[in-house]
């Protein structure tokens, strides 16, 4: 071999092995990059937001959906208040700018929200002791509670816990698992009564060790629809002070329980008035419509003024961390309508219709079931309040309804009564008669 042509071999081999290396170096990157995030498993799918897109899959033509937590009029459609829309009219009119509002929210926006809430209990307002801060909807101002709660309060079990009612909203899990809190629970459903079990909530929150937090729904309770009577609720206090525990109140629908603001924040205000200091957090979602505006607030009541600033100081580092500053649309169209007497007026005549709508679907429902030749006790269903109602149907049995009759729930039997219209309670009372008359 001619010099020159062992020369050209001699290159071709070192291409050749400079090419062998990079593609064994490329290949040692792309197995890298594919062990990378090997050891993530899929995720279950949320239980309410999977039944509905199973729901939107199925093709049946008369199909139902009693999953999803949002209000629909009587021919099941997405409801807009008109107080809303003539809220926005009049923000579009204003040519307000789009600045970033501050950490805390809008003062307007928060002034009118612990008022709707607390009113004047306790002149806990008028002195200047309540800390109010705009959240992320009702899910977001738990949250927040719950960073602030694990970072300053003096917890008395070495695993911080809160206790929660059984059951109890799906999210109030993770929510408090996420900022550090351990979710433990205290008895609250009847599962024999469809009630509220109020001996078993009563001794297991004297069991506790004093001053735990406990959170309680203000009113509607989801996913029940169980709430105390007002003289229970008087007994639930003065136990809680009697312990000095530290009550968090999750009030995601006042004015949508009842219809009247006033009897749906009682237990809040009853609470304020004996002296106790609760956290409140409410939701814009259901009682006005807002749901994907996600608006609501955190109210914190405190001892003195001093106390709420530096209380106030707190919550706006963590807010900072979270996510800077809160939506402003939302806050506007609550402000324009909590501050307005016209617009505050047609908001309560229409959450008042909106509640009235869902009570009037239960006693239908009741009545279609009856009419069905049901022979079981489905009282409850009239008994309990807001948007959901604990129907006592087993998994086995909501399993039927959604193969058989196409009609879709969560397997612990909760309906969302938004979902149940006049086109079909018939329907929806002869599937359930059907998938429960083994028990008759």
């Amino acid at each position: 071999m001619s010099a020159v042509a062992a020369v050209l071999a001699g290159g071709r081999i070192a291409a050749a092995s400079a090419s062998a290396k990079a593609c064994a170096a490329t290949t040692a990157v792309a197995a890298s990059r594919m062990s990378l995030w090997a050891h993530v498993q899929q995720g279950p799918p949320d239980p309410i937001l999977g039944l509905t897109e199973a729901y939107n899959k199925d093709t049946f033509p008369n199909k139902v959906n009693l999953g999803v937590g949002a209000y629909r009029d009587d021919e099941g459609k997405p409801h807009v208040l008109q107080c809303v829309t003539e809220a926005e009219k009049r923000l579009l009119d204003a040519h307000l700018n789009k600045e970033y509002a501050s950490i805390q929210g809008p003062k307007d926006f928060r002034d009118a929200s612990a008022k709707l809430a607390l009113a004047d209990a306790d002149n806990a307002l008028a002195e200047g002791r309540v800390t109010t801060v705009q959240s992320i909807s009702g899910t977001g101002g738990l949250r927040v509670a719950g960073i602030f709660l694990a970072q300053f309060y003096n917890f008395p079990n070495k695993d911080r816990a809160i206790y929660l009612p059984t059951p109890t909203w799906s999210n109030h899990l993770p929510i408090f698992r996420a900022c550090g809190i351990e979710p433990r629970t205290y008895s609250y459903y009847d599962k024999n009564t469809c009630g509220l079990d109020f001996k078993g909530m009563m001794q297991d929150l004297d069991k506790l060790e004093n001053g735990s937090v406990v959170l309680l729904h203000a009113c509607a309770q989801n996913p029940t629809g169980v709430d105390p009577t007002p003289e229970q609720w008087h007994e639930i206090a003065t136990l809680i002070k009697q312990k000095n525990h530290l009550p968090v109140f999750d009030m995601a629908y006042q004015g949508f329980a009842s219809g009247d603001y006033d009897k749906d924040a009682y237990a809040v205000r009853h609470f304020c008035e004996q002296g106790m200091l609760p956290f409140v957090i409410q939701s814009y979602s259901k009682n006005m419509g807002l749901y994907g505006e996600r608006v609501g607030a955190l109210n914190v009541v405190t001892t003195d003024p001093q106390q709420a600033s530096a209380i106030e100081s707190q919550l706006k580092i963590m807010i900072r961390a979270l996510y800077s500053n809160p939506p402003i649309h939302g806050a506007r169209i609550v402000a324009t309508v909590l501050n307005d007497n016209d617009l505050h007026a047609l908001l309560l005549k229409e959450t008042h219709a909106m509640a009235d709508r869902i009570t009037s679907m239960r006693t239908r429902l009741v009545e279609e079931l009856a009419k069905a030749g049901s022979k079981l006790d489905w009282s409850h269903i009239q008994r309990q309040i807001g948007m959901f109602c604990f129907s006592g149907l087993t998994e086995q049995e909501v399993q039927e309804l959604i193969s058989t009759y196409h009609i879709y729930l969560t397997k612990n039997g909760r309906i969302s009564m938004a979902g149940v219209s006049s086109g079909n309670v018939e329907y929806l009372a002869h599937a359930m008669h059907a998938v429960t008359a083994h028990r008759e």
